[in-house]
C-alpha cells in the first residue's frame, strides 16, 4: 500500500494486507525523507531474504507539520503512531524554523514523542569501520578498538525541568532553566546501562557533574546503589569534562557510558565525531513498551536536517540504515537480518563507497585514484541493497 500521509490517515480497518510488523515513518524536514526512503529500501530487502514483511505507515512532524497544520506534530498523527511496532525518524528542524522568539519549534516533535511513549533510554553505538578511519580527524592509532556505547537518559534533566524561560526584571532580561532528576528517573536508566554492560566489556563509566551539581551527586548516589547490584561490571565515576578529553584523545578505554541528558546530548555528538561523519552513526530511544517481538521505540539518525543538501541525492544514508538494524534487532526480533544490514554497510564501505561526508573534500577523480568511489544516497543504497540481498551481506 502507499505509504503517504493519507493512506496512513486512513482507520485501520480501511487497511487491507498482511504484515508481519508496522512501522510508522516521520520523514521530516531536509534530508530526512532521502534517508528514510533509503533505510525503507534497505529494510525490505531484508525482509524479502530473511522472510518478513513491514507495513510502513507515513506522519508528518516537526517543520513541515508546522508548515502544514500549525503544529509540531498533531494528536491524530500521534494515534497512528501508537499503532506501530516501531517509529522511524529521518530529521526535523532547520534554519526556517529557528526563531527563538517562536511559540511553536520543530523539536517539540520530539519531545512530544519522548513523553508520550516514556522513550527514557537514548542508545548510541559508536563503532569506527578500520576503512574510514582517515576521515576521522584522530590519529588512527588512537581509533584501533574503538566500540562505545553511549546510554543518555533522555526524559529528564533541563530539557524539561520547570521552571523555564525568559522574563524582562527592572535590571534587565533574565533567564531560568531548572534541572531536576528523581532517584526513579536515575536508577531505570542505570539498569538499562549495567545490563548492557554485562552483556558487553563489565565495564561502565557513569558520567556526571558531581563536584558542582546536586543533581549529579544524587546521580552518583543512585548509580553506586544500582551498581551493588552487579557486582561483576566495573563501575568507574567520571566528571563529564575529564570525559570530554578522554573522547577526544583515547576513546577506545572507554565502553558503556551512561550520562543524564544534557551531557549525554554533547558527549555522543562528540563521539560521533571519532566515526569521521555524523552521517555514520545510528541511535534508539527505548521505553517499557512492549511489542510481539521486543521494545517498542524511535530509531534516528544522530545527524541534522542538513537543508542545504535536501533532495540532492547527496546525504548520507547509512546512519539511518544502521538505525533501522537497531530497530530490526529490537523491535522486531530479526537479529539475523539486523547483522545482515550492517555487514552489508560494512561491505560496501569497505569496497570503497564514500559519500560526499567521507571524501574529505576529494573530488571523484581524485577518489578514483586512491580505489574509492563518490556516491550518493541512492547509489550508497543500491550497493548495500545488494549486499544485503546476496550471501556476503549474510549475518556475520
Amino acid at each position: 500500500m502507499s505509504s503517504t500521509t493519507e493512506s496512513a490517515a486512513l482507520p485501520l480497518q480501511q487497511r487491507s494486507g498482511t504484515f508481519d510488523h508496522r512501522v510508522v515513518t516521520i520523514p521530516g524536514d531536509g534530508v530526512g525523507p532521502d534517508v528514510v526512503a533509503a533505510a525503507r529500501r534497505v529494510l525490505d530487502a531484508a525482509g524479502s531474504r530473511f522472510g518478513f514483511t513491514i507495513e510502513w505507515l507515513e506522519i508528518a512532524a516537526g517543520g513541515c507539520a508546522i508548515d502544514a497544520h500549525g503544529v509540531a506534530i498533531r494528536e491524530e498523527d500521534l494515534q497512528i503512531a501508537d499503532t506501530a511496532d516501531a517509529l522511524l525518524l529521518g530529521a526535523v528542524g532547520g534554519p526556517k524554523w529557528d526563531n527563538p522568539n517562536a511559540s511553536v519549534r520543530p523539536e517539540q516533535a520530539l519531545f512530544a514523542l519522548r513523553t508520550r511513549y516514556e522513550l527514557f533510554a537514548n542508545l548510541r553505538p559508536v563503532t569506527i569501520l578500520p576503512e574510514l578511519y582517515d576521515a576521522s580527524p584522530l590519529k588512527p592509532e588512537r581509533l584501533v578498538g574503538v566500540d562505545l556505547m553511549m546510554v543518555r537518559e533522555l526524559t529528564g534533566g533541563l530539557y524539561f525541568g520547570k521552571p523555564s524561560g525568559e522574563e524582562v526584571t527592572p535590571t534587565g532580561r533574565q533567564a531560568v532553566d531548572t534541572l531536576p532528576y528523581h532517584e526513579d528517573e536515575i536508577r531505570r536508566i542505570a539498569v538499562v546501562a549495567f545490563e548492557l554492560a554485562r552483556k558487553r566489556s563489565k565495564r561502565l563509566a557513569s558520567i556526571d557533574k558531581a563536584n558542582v551539581l546536586a543533581t549529579s551527586r544524587l546521580w552518583r548516589k543512585v548509580v553506586t546503589e544500582v551498581g551493588a547490584e552487579y557486582p561483576d561490571v566495573k563501575l568507574e565515576h567520571r566528571l563529564v569534562d575529564s570525559t570530554a578529553m578522554l573522547l577526544a584523545t583515547w576513546p577506545a578505554t572507554l565502553d558503556v557510558i551512561v550520562t543524564e541528558n544534557l551531557f549525554g546530548d554533547i558527549l555522543s555528538d562528540e563521539a560521533a565525531v571519532l566515526a569521521g561523519s555524523l552521517g555514520m552513526l545510528p541511535s534508539a530511544s527505548l521505553g517499557t513498551k512492549r511489542t510481539t517481538h521486543g521494545t517498542f521505540g524511535l530509531y534516528e539518525p544522530i545527524h541534522g536536517s542538513a537543508p542545504d543538501i535536501a533532495g540532492k541525492n547527496l546525504a548520507n544514508p547509512i546512519g539511518t540504515i544502521l538505525s533501522g538494524a537497531m530497530m530490526l534487532r529490537e523491535s522486531l526480533g530479526h537479529v539475523d537480518a539486523a547483522l545482515a544490514v550492517e555487514a552489508a554497510v560494512a561491505a560496501a564501505v569497505r569496497a570503497g563507497a564514500r559519500t560526499a561526508d567521507l571524501a574529505g573534500g576529494a573530488d571523484a577523480a581524485a577518489l578514483k585514484l586512491a580505489g574509492l568511489t563518490l556516491v550518493g544516497t541512492r547509489e550508497a543504497t543500491d550497493l548495500i541493497v545488494e549486499q544485503v540481498l546476496s550471501a556476503k551481506g549474510g549475518a556475520a
